[in-house]
């Protein structure tokens, strides 16, 4: 079933080069366009993908060879890693120019183009390795999945260079997947196996003005895990296979298992479900499709009520990189990849589309600022796939990995933080997340220029400067994040008590160049405890202040952090530093015990003693010496 459409978008983000980044965010920027974007490229060509894609080298064959643990592996997802990398690379030339950056980028553009058959079909793997069998396996082989992260590397690289030859060369791939797949007698009913060309084709439809694009992102949001007979199950059996011989057993592992509109639990692997999501986010929005709310409601709830740890990471299993079954929070061994964290922030993004709410927006700002940041270290050249919330001191970011998805899935969040900023309707802009910096914004009645100037996320006062072009009407939504007992709002330094609508102050008057707004959060550290349904937290607390979730490290508290006890009425402050980039640590006075001897049991309770605490923001451990790491603190009550 697909609604009635009237292709009236509500609120859009900026595109990257209408935002400058500068504050907490902008070092990071630096060092992405630095570092971060170059280490991809050098990566990705040691590993043999530009051996893969480009014709004119010689044929790789099945094999290319790139070491790790002394195996030898290729892959057929290596374009979408090309992809996420090239729009890494044009963040980075929005932030700041690199000749040398650039023409690597066009390098592996050109050999793109080279590769690219007559008919628009573009596909390093079913080209060079297994030619002859395109289309012929899209639930496992990540042929849409690759062509999604082209198309947005294609639109991020045009943004911020007007270079068009890769968004031609992926428009006409597009085309040609328009033709392939649709309701038409002789087209193919299938869709991607893992989600993520669904919300790429709505960015190039935005770019390029084509209802087109828009058109076939609608179809395969809605064509999507219908039964008669599954499109996937009948894919097997074209390939002389049987559906249950698909490795990990089952449709619920794409989202495959019902049509989106009858889905109320995520389901399976966690990229997957939050980028198929953010498809539906999408559509939902360019269509003003409301068939897709209430489903897309029912799946956010599930998520955050049943399935979310604190640091906005989920998806707890390795062995299916994704959900279990609710309630099912381990720490040590906790999955949380990093893309899927990355996947929350777009989901999170996009159901903003539809207007600002700041149930969203808080979770957006709760992964973004926590487990998906955690995945790219503080120099930039380091990342981790997996982000447990407990480790023993030999979990550590990687160098690279066989599966390289996160690496420059990271890079690309954050090198386009700036986007995820805003949001903006005809005659109204929503202020999602709080960061210094400048934006220039489109409204149907004047262009305006908003400066944000704040040392968020580590001080709580926001200070806005409005520029209108010439003197206009308008609402300016202000996000109260949920976690803020206290709000003051001040505009051209008088207090306003504006109207709260989800979570946003509403600040609608005529506006003229040089107003002024003021926006204080109070940032004091707060516990939290979780629901007794999750054992492994019982008995236990975590600090968080503002947006972030705080942790204990080795390097600060030494070895055995179990060992530490916060009582519930310890006074915890916030402390300035200069470590780790200039965070602010939270203190506090704990006890700690020791065992009175080397038994292993004994009928004597631990000595106990007062000891200082020191928590550091969790998206900054494991960038000093190695060593333990713990969120979840043993608490008691105070006496």
């Amino acid at each position: 079933m697909t609604a009635s459409t009237g292709n009236k978008a509500r609120f859009r983000p900026l595109s990257v080069d209408k935002v400058r980044v500068g504050g907490f965010f902008g070092p990071r920027l630096d060092t992405i366009a630095s570092t971060t974007a170059r280490t991809l490229f050098d990566r990705c060509i040691e590993a043999g993908m530009l051996d893969q894609v480009d014709p004119e080298r010689p044929n790789p064959g099945i094999v290319i060879p790139f070491f790790h643990n002394n195996t030898v592996t290729t892959q057929m997802f290596w374009d979408s890693d090309f992809g996420k990398s090239i729009e890494t690379a044009a963040y980075a030339l929005n932030h700041r120019p690199d000749p040398d950056l650039e023409a690597r980028v066009d390098e592996v553009v050109d050999a793109y183009a080279r590769l690219q058959q007559d008919d628009g079909y573009l596909n390093s793997w079913y080209i060079r390795i297994e030619p002859g069998k395109r289309w012929t396996n899209l639930r496992d082989r990540h042929e849409l999945y690759n062509a999604g992260h082209l198309i947005e590397g294609a639109v991020a690289y045009f943004h911020a260079t007007g270079k068009r030859k890769l968004l031609d060369v992926m428009c006409r791939y597009a085309d040609h997947i328009a033709q392939v797949f649709g309701p038409a007698d002789g087209q193919r009913r299938g869709y991607p196996g893992h989600p993520e060309l669904e919300l790429a084709l709505v960015k190039l439809a935005r770019v390029t003005g084509e209802r087109r694009y828009l058109d076939l992102a609608r179809f395969f949001v809605d064509e999507r895990g219908n039964q008669d007979p599954n499109y996937f199950d009948a894919e097997a059996h074209a390939r002389g296979e049987t559906p249950d011989q698909f490795h990990f057993g089952t449709l619920e592992y794409c989202q495959a298992h019902k049509p989106v509109r009858e889905q109320d639990k995520v389901v399976g692997h966690a990229v997957r479900a939050a980028y198929l999501y953010a498809g539906m986010a999408d559509v939902a929005t360019e269509f003003s499709d409301d068939s897709l709310s209430e489903p897309l409601d029912r799946l956010w709830s599930h998520l955050v009520d049943r399935n979310l740890y604190i640091t906005g990471g989920f998806g707890p299993s390795a062995q299916n990189e994704g959900l279990t079954f609710d309630f099912d929070l381990p720490n040590e061994t906790a999955y949380a990849e990093t893309c899927a964290s990355v996947a929350l922030v777009f989901w999170a993004s996009r159901m903003l589309g539809r207007g600002p709410n700041a149930q969203y927006a808080d979770i957006m700002e709760q992964a973004l600022y926590n487990n998906a940041l955690a995945g790219l270290s503080l120099d930039g050249t380091q990342f981790f796939y997996d982000n447990p919330l407990e480790s023993r001191g030999n979990h550590h970011r990687w160098t690279w990995h066989r599966c390289p998805c996160c690496p420059p899935n990271i890079s690309r969040l954050v090198a386009s933080v700036g986007t995820y900023f805003y949001g903006v309707a005809d005659d109204e802009i929503a202020l999602h997340l709080y960061n210094s910096g400048k934006a220039e914004i489109e409204l149907t009645c004047t262009k305006v220029d908003l400066t944000q100037e704040t040392g968020y996320p580590f001080m709580g006062d926001i200070h806005l400067r409005v520029e209108p072009e010439q003197e206009a009407d308008f609402t300016l939504s202000l996000r109260v994040p949920g976690w803020a007992s206290a709000v003051t709002v001040k505009v051209n330094g008088k207090v306003v008590t504006p109207p709260e609508k989800d979570g946003y102050l509403k600040l609608q008057r005529r506006w003229s160049a040089g107003d002024t707004v003021e926006l204080s959060l109070n940032l004091e550290p707060r516990r939290i405890f979780a629901n007794p349904k999750v054992p492994n937290n019982q008995g236990r607390t975590a600090l968080m202040r503002g947006p972030l979730v705080y942790c204990l490290e080795g390097a600060d508290n030494g070895e055995d952090l179990n060992s530490f006890v916060l009582s519930d009425c310890a006074v915890v402050h916030a402390e300035a530093t200069d470590i780790l980039g200039g965070v602010a640590t939270l203190k506090a006075t704990a006890v700690r015990e020791t065992a009175e001897s080397n038994a292993l049991y004994g009928t004597k309770p631990p000595a106990r003693k007062e000891v200082p605490l020191t928590a550091i923001p969790y998206y900054a451990w494991d960038n000093r010496a190695p060593g333990e790491m713990l969120v979840w603190l043993r608490r008691e009550e105070g006496r």
